[in-house]
């Protein structure tokens, strides 16, 4: 066998190692979706599941309206609490950020990241809730905010990154300030991978149970008011799935099987972004 010969044999061989290891790591991911959506799709299958709230044992038609209403509540308050400043941060932290100050910034946004959400959950159990003697929405998405917040930070920071410095350069020469740069080149030019940051913050928030079972406990009605208590995904998988009862577990398990596309439907939109801009940044 000659050089050449070996050299490919060698190659076929990793390769297929490769393609081993890469089937060994998907693996797992694959059968938790597998069993996830041949639980859940009975569930699925009667329009109702969508449009009405939790019932109680033994009484048919029981949905997850609440949970979803609030999930879309307490999420959307949560990003516009995290999203604005995690952009303006992150901005700040590519052009302006030098030193230790930038560096305790990043630093705390890693540690953040981190912390288990139930810390976040007694934080504000102990801040608000008990202050205010009851669980709110509101609370549920502060804290769900904070979870957020990191997040976007450090991805809207690696997006401004990404931006080449000759657009800055540019619009400096044209005497334009600073700030305006920032704001009105830099950032428009990042924006894909800025929006990609804020969907993965979204997805996160989303699939987060421990924060809200102590901040917003949960609520078997509909309502669309963050001064009351809200449900969410996460909370009735959570109520649900430890009880006796058939329905309410198959309802556990339809939830699960929403919550699992919604999360996927926001990670394939963010994986398009990030490529639409690594596009325009190479077009630059």
């Amino acid at each position: 066998m000659n050089r050449n010969s070996r050299r490919q044999l060698a190659n076929a061989v990793s390769r297929g190692f490769m393609y081993a290891f890469a089937a060994i790591a998907l693996l797992p991911l694959a059968l938790v979706l597998l069993y996830v959506v041949i639980q859940g799709l009975p569930a699925l299958m009667h329009p109702e599941f969508f449009y009405n709230p939790e019932r109680p044992e033994g009484i048919p038609g029981g949905g997850i309206a609440n949970a979803f209403a609030g999930t879309l509540v307490m999420v959307g308050i949560a990003s516009i609490i995290a999203i604005p400043v995690g952009i303006v941060s992150g901005v700040w932290l590519v052009e302006y950020g030098k030193g230790r100050t930038a560096d305790g910034v990043r630093l705390a946004c890693d540690v953040l990241v981190s912390i288990p959400s139930i810390v976040i959950g007694l934080f504000i159990y102990s801040l608000l809730v008990i202050t205010f003697h009851g669980q709110t929405g509101f609370f549920g998405a502060l804290a769900l905010a904070i979870l957020m917040l990191p997040v976007v930070v450090r991805t809207t920071e690696s997006a401004i990154a990404l931006v080449p410095g000759a657009l800055r350069e540019a619009g400096l020469a044209l005497g334009l300030a600073r700030w305006r740069v920032a704001l009105q080149l830099i950032l428009p030019a990042a924006i894909p991978g800025v929006v990609t940051g804020a969907l993965l913050a979204v997805a996160r928030a989303a699939g987060e149970t421990a924060p809200l079972l102590l901040a917003s406990l949960g609520n078997v009605f509909l309502t669309f008011n963050p001064g009351q208590r809200m449900s969410a995904l996460p909370l009735i998988v959570y109520h649900d799935a430890l009880t006796p009862y058939p329905d309410l577990i198959q309802t556990a398990w339809g939830a699960a099987l929403v919550l699992v596309l919604l999360t996927l439907l926001v990670n394939v939109l963010s994986r398009l972004a990030l490529r639409r801009q690594i596009r325009m940044a190479g077009r630059i």
